[in-house]
């Protein structure tokens, strides 16, 4: 494969990844980019010669620098996160914590959290951008999940999906230890 192909690939495969990311259609895409849908088929086909300009108005579209675009390199299919890179970046008053397990970049990008709260810690949480989606999974205790003004108990073996955009908090109102897994799905 010569340079020329193994670009055109890097191309098809980054604009296809970031617009399903976005959640966008190819007209979509096509309609903030200032292309033609026929345009974005081929390269996200691998198939075409896009000029510079035609590159600059995608990326920019899709919010990325035209490097994302056009890097040769993929990352791995797979990226292990060992224990010592997980890292604790919540620390509660009475010793829950919350550990960062792993993350994808760069958006959409998705964070995988084990926390832990003994009774009575309360974490608080600021409204994420626009979109964001959380999903949590209560391993043992119960969490009270506070959104946006509301408060639900999530009992133990359940899941709860919610809205991350909005101001939250995940607290422990029991007399017993708390974990739960939490993924965050920041659009």
């Amino acid at each position: 494969m010569n340079d020329q192909e193994a670009i055109g690939e890097a191309v098809a495969r980054t604009v296809r990844a970031l617009r399903a990311g976005h959640g966008w259609s190819l007209d979509e895409l096509a309609g903030r980019a200032g292309v033609s849908k026929g345009v974005l088929v081929g390269l996200e086909q691998g198939r075409g010669n896009p000029n510079l300009g035609t590159l600059i108005r995608i990326s920019e579209a899709l919010g990325v620098p035209l490097t994302r675009l056009v890097q040769v390199e993929e990352q791995p299919a797979v990226r292990l996160f060992p224990p010592e890179r997980q890292v604790a970046l919540w620390h509660g008053p009475d010793g829950g914590r919350g550990v960062l397990l792993g993350g994808s970049d760069p958006r959409p990008s998705l964070e995988l959290w084990h926390w832990e709260l003994r009774p009575g810690e309360v974490r608080d949480s600021d409204a994420h951008v626009p979109g964001t989606k959380e999903i949590v999974y209560v391993e043992d205790g119960v969490l009270t999940l506070r959104v946006d003004g509301r408060s639900d108990r999530v009992e133990t073996g359940t899941a709860a999906v919610f809205a991350g955009d909005r101001p939250h908090s995940y607290g422990n109102d029991t007399d017993r230890d708390l974990r739960f897994v939490l993924a965050v799905l920041d659009l």
